[in-house]
């Protein structure tokens, strides 16, 4: 079996673990260290979930011990896009919203971060800026692994290399999903996926409002709020002022799949 075949196999397994669990401001992000998520819990968390798991022992041993516990505000940047290269970075707990887009374009939101989900890898590969735009949506903590680090492990072993390419293809992994929700052509399925991704990162009530839900579903506002209304009259979701939560993911999935009634 190719390296590309193994990698390809090790993400989309991942991605099936991950499911039954990823005003513009330029400064840099400030950081705080989060007394009630010690390293050994955020280690514990990250050794079970997403990436390292799938990795050497070895290698993650050490991906642990020079890894950092971050803390982020709601609302706090971790980069940018354009930034300088830097490191990577895993959500332990809380989640961060994903923006990207191609060059010369405004970011537009694309998904949220699941639990045990590593970024940033392009920067270590690529040597390039960043391409993407990560921001914490909730009182969010991660770890981050510097760059500099990562070139010192690289430099001792070359399979370093390999296994930041796994963790860049359950990225790839993840945004199939992403691209085939999008390509469904009735947007309340399209509202309906958005919806049942957003349970991967736990349940607890949906950090989004309804235009950027709508962002992500490539719908209008007024096709979130019919979708949402009748969702909650079929009994999927309860809503009320700023605040959406999923009772029923399973039924969702169902009717984002085409299984529902249209």
């Amino acid at each position: 079996m190719t390296m590309v075949s193994r990698l390809g196999r090790a993400a989309t397994a991942s991605l099936s673990a991950w499911k039954s669990i990823f005003v513009r401001n330029r400064t840099k992000p400030r950081f705080f260290f989060m007394e009630r998520v010690s390293k050994a819990y955020a280690d514990e968390v990250m050794s079970e979930r997403g990436w390292l798991p799938l990795v050497p022992e070895a290698f993650r041993t050490e991906v642990l011990r020079r890894a950092m516990v971050l803390h982020l505000a709601p609302g706090e940047p971790v980069f940018h896009l354009g930034d300088p290269p830097g490191g990577v970075y895993g959500l332990v707990a809380g989640t961060v919203s994903v923006s990207l887009a191609p060059a010369d374009a405004t970011p537009r939101l694309i998904l949220l971060g699941v639990p045990g989900h590593w970024t940033g890898e392009g920067c270590f590969l690529t040597r390039t800026p960043r391409k993407a735009e990560l921001r914490a949506v909730v009182e969010t903590t991660m770890l981050h692994l510097p760059l500099d680090a990562m070139d010192q492990m690289a430099a001792r072993d070359p399979a370093v290399v390999n296994h930041v390419a796994l963790m860049l293809m359950m990225t790839v992994e993840f945004l199939f999903r992403v691209i085939h929700d999008l390509q469904k052509p009735q947007a309340d399925r399209r509202i309906a996926s958005v919806l049942q991704r957003t349970t991967w990162i736990g349940q607890a009530p949906i950090p989004l409002t309804q235009s950027e839900l709508g962002v992500m579903a490539n719908a209008s506002r007024k096709q979130v709020n019919a979708a949402i209304r009748r969702f909650a009259e079929a009994g999927w979701l309860s809503n009320t002022y700023r605040s959406i939560t999923i009772t029923d993911p399973g039924a969702l999935r169902r009717f984002a799949e085409g299984e529902g009634t249209d």
